[in-house]
């Protein structure tokens, strides 16, 4: 068996200086505005996979498994892995930079064992806590995007900014023209039009051009907030999702509702094999990404079956507009993008679940019993 470790040299997230609000000094700032004062949380995941090939499959198994992006608010403090592999390497060699672990057997005649474990740092990402927009009024001419900022402006084959999507947009933002209030207007569009529907699987698709066309205003996490991306890029606002998972237990919504921002036991032990989330941001000149999630608005809305003239549910959507509790950890915002080494398959729609091919042939992601994996996070204190 072999085993792979890889220790994080960076500092930990108490010692960047990252415990107040620190705003850009200029608009080409393309980094998170600020981090709150939170306390660090410290999460270990591990993964358990023992993949099993589809019947009369003998060939070769290639699995890429999603790696959290490294950012103010979360930080991947070790990594390793061991298991009955032909080769396992980290990379990053996509358009993206989302980094995958690929892993690699030679034929799916025998086992397939892997074990991965993360030990993640994270703190609350809170940059509207008191949600005061009348304090983040800034010149709304002379923008300048910077270049890693801009192709989040661009169309992709799921996330469409033009016809539809830009009719809807432009319907929305009416006659405001402060790009921090249009992202308002568009984030309670979403988080009050919109609902979930526990009936799509995984975490849907995120096809926006179908979802408007239709007019079938529901899904799950990544349905709905790539229909809040979409909507600001086409208004001139740069937006993208993150695909993570949640971790633990939630400290700031679980006033509002026990299940639907995340649990775990009171040892601090999370089952967290279905726990995928995707979650979203926008670009602010002069302050940087802003984080945004109107789909667990939708999420709580359901689970507490309230309405949404409901006074929790108009809480919860004033955090989740400029706030991102950290009991969650994002792995990358690729969308519609060619894995590293290629899959056969061709591109992906994003990453957001591991991710394997068998004689070329995908396994199902989003059943984790299909496709054998199981993931167990435990919240260190």
């Amino acid at each position: 068996m072999e085993r792979r470790n890889f220790l994080k040299g960076a500092a930990a997230l108490s010692t960047l200086g990252l415990v107040s609000p620190v705003f850009a000094k200029t608009e080409a700032a393309a980094q998170p505005a600020v981090l709150s004062s939170g306390k660090t949380r410290r999460f270990v995941m591990t993964q358990t996979y023992s993949l099993k090939a589809p019947a009369g499959s003998s060939g070769k198994v290639n699995l890429w498994i999603p790696i959290p992006e490294e950012t103010a608010f979360q930080q991947l403090l070790n990594l390793s892995f061991s298991g009955n592999y032909q080769r396992a390497s980290l990379n990053a060699n996509n358009r993206y930079g989302a980094k995958v672990l690929f892993v690699t057997w030679p034929d799916s005649d025998g086992p397939l064992n892997l074990k991965v474990e993360m030990e993640i740092a994270t703190r609350d990402w809170e940059v509207l806590k008191e949600n005061r927009l009348a304090d983040w009024q800034l010149p709304v001419t002379d923008i300048t995007i910077p270049e890693e900022v801009a192709p989040f402006l661009q169309a992709t084959p799921h996330i469409p900014v033009d016809g539809p999507v830009k009719e809807a947009a432009q319907k929305i933002i009416g006659s405001e023209k402060a790009p921090l209030k249009q992202a308002r207007l568009i984030h309670d569009w979403v988080s009050s039009h919109m609902h979930r529907d526990d009936a799509v699987v995984g975490c849907g698709t995120g096809d926006v051009g179908e979802i408007l066309k239709t007019g079938r205003l529901g899904g799950k996490c990544t349905d709905i907030n790539s229909v809040f991306v979409a909507l600001c890029r086409a208004v001139g606002i740069p937006a993208r999702e993150m695909f993570g998972i949640r971790l633990g237990a939630s400290r700031r919504l679980d006033r509002y509702s026990t299940k639907a921002f995340g649990s775990a036991d009171a040892q601090g032990v999370a089952k967290v094999s279905g726990g995928q989330h995707c979650r979203a941001m926008f670009w602010l000149a002069g302050f940087g990404w802003m984080p945004a999630d109107p789909a667990d608005v939708t999420k709580m809305r359901l689970t507490e079956k309230k309405e949404n003239d409901d006074p929790a549910v108009a809480a919860v959507n004033d955090y989740l507009f400029g706030n991102w509790e950290m009991n969650w950890v994002g792995f990358n915002h690729a969308r519609d993008f060619a894995l590293s080494p290629a899959a056969e398959q061709g591109d992906v729609n994003n990453l957001g679940y591991p991710y394997a091919e068998v004689d070329g042939d995908p396994l199902n992601f989003y059943d984790p019993a299909a496709f054998s994996y199981d993931y167990v996070s435990i919240e260190r204190r």
